[in-house]
Order: structure tokens, then sequence, then C-alpha cells
């Protein structure tokens, strides 16, 4: 039997794929395992979101690189954004790699893996490194099996792909293409799916998953409030979530949804970015701060207990003192319970790294620095009401420490607690013990 050995890095969305690219393969025979000396295939799936990205992929093919010259018939493979961002040029780089797939074509595996096999044993050594980098969302998602392997007790489903948006920072437009909408029955079939192979948590993502839009059978076209209702009428499903919300989306519909249906979980993430119109406007954000706020107290209003969370980018081109203090009045009045946050990172082929004004990097350190400070003040605020309370929590797997598990509460925190049985899977009632800003700690209510 062979084996397949997968690395990911990067989003959910890579996670996802990294998933249906292990169900190609268990569908051809091949069996997954967590040890690369004993693979036949290994994959590595990359992110490009982040400058030197691609030094990071290098650096893991590195390690492979002597297992290679151990067993000359493994094959690697490296999926994802870095493939497409960088084509052929990647792939002259990366010598270890004999495949190069990107984000929408990696439906291809079992056909390019048997290309260089058979090159192989013709001694053909120019069609024995292939790259595949091209879009067609349909194509992909046409072409995944329609089982799956079992799945872990949060799983993910991709409903949406790619962004018209063009945000001046962003490479997402060129490493995953045009908007594509899953139709919405593939979408519901594959969520019972999921659920009958073990899931009892879905998030539904997306690069702009509330761009989502799709047909009934009918014909009549819905938006994600829409679909996020259908797919909560599925037995078996305890909570549902989606991710990565564009605030210009959020309409009035998707709002209501969080106050109608228990199984939506009160937890939104709605990247601002920034607090600055300005700098909105230089990033070519379609918001501005005020509509901003004004869906953040929409959605307060609707499910006033909800958890926000969201992303910012500190040091933008042409971001002042005074354009950083609107981001953290933005974050006083918004009060985050989760956050990420990041130094600026031009990235090549994108119109941000040709503005003027670019910020110097220690500079951006230090902002950054002041940012984390009071995101992490807020996400402690959020968390420390919950101790002395019992919270539902739905446990995912073991944690680090011998002896307890780890699960998450519906607002998103990471809850840890000790126990002598296996809680993977189960969803209880767990009586908090300690609140932090990593998490909770907590003890089972038996």
């Amino acid at each position: 039997m062979p084996y397949v050995y997968i690395k990911t890095f990067g989003c959910q969305m890579n996670v996802y794929d990294s998933g249906r690219m292990r169900d190609i393969l268990l569908q051809q025979g091949y069996e997954q395992t967590e040890d690369p000396e004993k693979a036949d295939v290994i994959i590595v799936n990359t992110c490009h979101i982040r400058e030197k990205a691609s030094d990071r992929i290098f650096s893991e093919l590195g390690l492979y690189a002597p297992l290679k010259k151990a067993n000359p018939d493994l094959i690697i493979v490296v999926a994802g954004c870095v493939v497409q961002a960088e084509g052929e040029e990647f792939l002259r780089k990366a010598k270890p790699a004999d495949i190069a797939l990107g984000p929408v074509s990696y439906h291809l595996l079992p056909e390019k893996i048997e290309q260089v096999r058979l090159a192989r044993k013709n001694g053909n050594k120019e069609q024995s490194r292939l790259l595949s980098a091209y879009f067609d969302g349909a194509e992909k998602f046409g072409c995944l099996p329609k089982t799956f392997g079992r799945q872990n007790a949060c799983a993910y489903l991709a409903i949406q792909e790619g962004c018209d948006r063009f945000c001046s920072y962003c490479v997402v437009p060129y490493t995953r293409g045009q908007e594509y909408s899953r139709g919405s029955a593939e979408i519901l079939s594959e969520a019972e799916e999921i659920i009958r192979k073990g899931a009892k948590d879905i998030t539904l993502l997306g690069q702009n998953v509330n761009a989502w839009h799709g047909k009934d059978e009918s014909g009549k076209e819905h938006t994600l409030g829409w679909l996020l209702r259908k797919v909560a009428e599925l037995d078996g499903l305890e909570r549902l979530r989606f991710v990565t919300s564009y605030p210009s989306d959020m309409d009035d519909d998707l709002i209501a949804v969080f106050g109608e249906n228990e199984k939506i979980m009160p937890y939104l993430h709605l990247p601002v970015q920034s607090g600055s119109d300005k700098v909105l406007r230089a990033m070519n954000r379609r918001y501005t701060r005020s509509e901003y706020l004004d869906i953040i107290g929409k959605v307060k209003a609707t499910r006033p207990d909800i958890a926000i969370s969201s992303d910012f980018i500190v040091g933008f081109a042409t971001e002042t003192d005074k354009d950083f203090q609107d981001t953290l009045d933005l974050v006083d009045e918004v009060k985050f319970a989760s956050s990420f946050s990041f130094k600026y990172s031009p990235r090549a082929g994108t119109v941000g790294a040709t503005l003027s004004g670019q910020v110097p990097e220690e500079v951006k350190g230090e902002r950054l620095t002041i940012l984390q400070a009071k995101l992490q003040q807020y996400q402690e605020e959020f968390n420390a009401p919950f101790a002395g309370k019992v919270v539902k929590v739905l446990f995912e797997g073991a944690a680090k420490q011998a002896g307890e598990y780890v699960g998450h509460t519906p607002y998103m925190q990471t809850v840890t607690a000790q126990s002598s049985d296996d809680l993977t899977g189960k969803l209880l009632d767990v009586y908090i013990t300690a609140a932090g800003l990593n998490g909770l700690k907590g003890k089972i209510e038996f």
C-alpha cells in the first residue's frame, strides 16, 4: 500500500485543500502517514500571503531532499499559492520537487503522479518534473471525489474561491483567481457527507465567503444567509460558522441569521485592516470606517453576545501617526474578542508594493507592538467573565499536555480540560476554572 504525507502551511482554505488532496489519493489506494520517511508521495501545500513564503517552502523541501536520495521512487509535490504566484520560476528553483500544482488544479494530482512515474520509467527527464497552474474553479470542484475520509469533529467546507476585490496589498486574486461560487446542491451534499463521516462543527470557507451566491432547485438566486439556513437544517450538525467575510458584503439578511438559529455560532471574523479612511482608500478597501462600525453595530444589536474577530495590517504605505491612532481608536470602540495583526509586507505584483510613502520597518514594528498590546487587553477582557461559568465545549482531540483535551466554545475560545476518558468529538458542559489571554481552562461537568 502506498503512503502519502501532507504538510500544510497557511489558511483554513489550505487545510481544506490538503484534506481533499488526501481524499483524492485515498481513492487511488493510498493511506495517509504522519511519517515522511514512510511516504511514497510527499505533498507540501503552500501559502503566499506573507513575504518570504517561498523561502520557507525551500527550507521545508530541504528536509525531504535526503529522503529522495534514499528512495529514488519518492515523488515530492508542491501545491498551493506559492506555485501559482511563481510558476515556472518556482519549479526551476525547487530542485527536490517533481510536481508543482496551483490551488485550483490539484484535482489533477493522480494524473500528474502517473505522468512522472511513466517519465521516470522511460528515462524522459523533461517530463519527470511537471507544473500545472491555471484557474477553473468549476473544473476543480467538479472533479473532486464525492466521498471523504474520516472527518474531525470540526471540519471545513469550501463554498467559494477567489476574489474580485483586488485590495492593493493582496495576492489572492492572482493566486486563487476570480470569484467562483459552488452550487448549493453540491455544497449541501458535501455537508451531509462530512457530517456522516464525523463532523459536528462546520465552517463554510471562501476568500470572500459572503460574496457567495447560488441557485436553488427552482433556479432562484440566493446569497449566504439563505445557504446558512439550509446547512443548519441538516441532521447531526451542532455548530455552523463562516470565514472570511468582506465588510461590504455583510447584508442585512446575513446579519439576521445570527439571531435566528442556535446552530449559527456567535462568532464573526470581519477584517477591517485599518481604522483610517485614507489608508483604507490606499488599500482599495471598498468601505469607510463609519460603514464598518455601522455593520458591527447591526451585528451586535442582532446578537449582543457575539465575539467579533478581525485582521489588521500595520504600516501600510502612507500610514501616518494620525492614521495609526485612528486604528487604535477603532479598536477601543469595537473591543475585539480576538484578532490577527501583522506588519505590512509588500508583495510583488501588487499595487501596494509600488506606492510611495512606504513606512520604515522600525516604525512598523513599534506600531505593531502598541496595537497588539491593546488587542490583547480586549481579548483578556472578553475571556475573563467566563471564569466561574459553565460553557458548552466541542472537543476536537488530545492537547499537548498528557491527559488533557482541547476544544472550543461557541465564541471560538480554546478550552483545555483534563479527562481520563477520550473526549474527542464530544460536546460537553465545562466549568471554566481560569481564563487568560490565550484561552480557558475547564473542568468537565458530569
